[in-house]
């Protein structure tokens, strides 16, 4: 991996590998990108072995050519400096509230201990994705094309195309997946990223009703959904699920 460290190189750039080692990590990010696919489009039972079997692909690899902790963005520096994409989040968040209340399509958890059984294990694997997005992805990318700003690009793309057919949050996707590729570029710390990407998920999936969203369904979960029947426009009793390609859906009174 390529890293540029210190206060007087914040972006991270490409540089020339030899062709063997090229070829690996292009056939790296195909493989990890397939199974994700593969696991979004899959129906159960099948999907619990394809998941299973693409978090070992991930281990393998991250651990055949593990660059360290830093490298991948978990550590301390640049943190504060990547502290606004936060705040701006909390601002839209706030925004979008307060727009959905005033046309009562907000829907929420009623309690603090609610909301950690409804979003918890979100903001776990907002962590998770941007861990993959930055980390994994864009790590490679940016060995493979000729410009930082060019893998930023590429990899909110392949972000994006991972939520389709959910055409609400493959837009979002691919705007929240840009801006965060092209801060991490400069920053080198994915903690902001994640804690803004959770703050944006929880935010769409409150605000903007289920029948639309589909439970921030993707792939075949998307097209197999159904509208529970004789609800409210808040969503009043309701289940939600995370985003892309996770199995188990986390069951939440709204």
């Amino acid at each position: 991996m390529s890293t540029v460290e210190g206060a007087n190189a914040p972006c991270l750039g490409a540089v020339s590998l030899p062709p063997r080692r090229t070829v690996w990590n292009f056939c790296e990010l195909a493989i990890s990108y397939v199974m994700i696919l593969a696991v979004i489009w899959t129906p159960r039972p099948l999907q619990r072995w394809l998941y299973w079997a693409a978090i070992a692909w991930f281990v393998y690899t991250i651990a055949s050519s593990f660059p360290g902790w830093k490298a991948m963005g978990c550590r301390a520096t640049g943190f504060w400096r990547s502290l606004w994409v936060v705040g701006v989040a909390l601002v839209l968040a706030a925004t979008a509230m307060m727009y959905a209340s005033s046309h009562h399509t907000l829907h929420h958890p009623s309690g603090f201990v609610q909301w950690i059984l409804a979003f918890g294990g979100y903001t776990v694997w907002s962590m998770a994705q941007q861990f993959l997005l930055q980390g994994y992805f864009l790590a490679r990318l940016v060995r493979l094309v000729p410009s930082a700003t060019l893998a930023a690009v590429t990899a909110a793309v392949i972000f994006s195309a991972a939520h389709l057919p959910n055409p609400i949050l493959t837009l979002l996707t691919l705007l929240w997946g840009l801006a965060a590729c092209l801060v991490f570029l400069k920053t080198r710390n994915i903690w902001p990223l994640a804690m803004a990407h959770a703050i944006f998920g929880i935010c769409v999936a409150i605000t903007v009703p289920a029948t639309l969203l589909h439970n921030m369904r993707v792939g075949l979960g998307y097209l197999n959904y159904r509208a529970p029947r004789n609800l409210h426009r808040n969503q009043s009793d309701h289940r939600v699920s995370t985003v892309a390609w996770v199995i188990d859906e986390a069951p939440t009174r709204r």
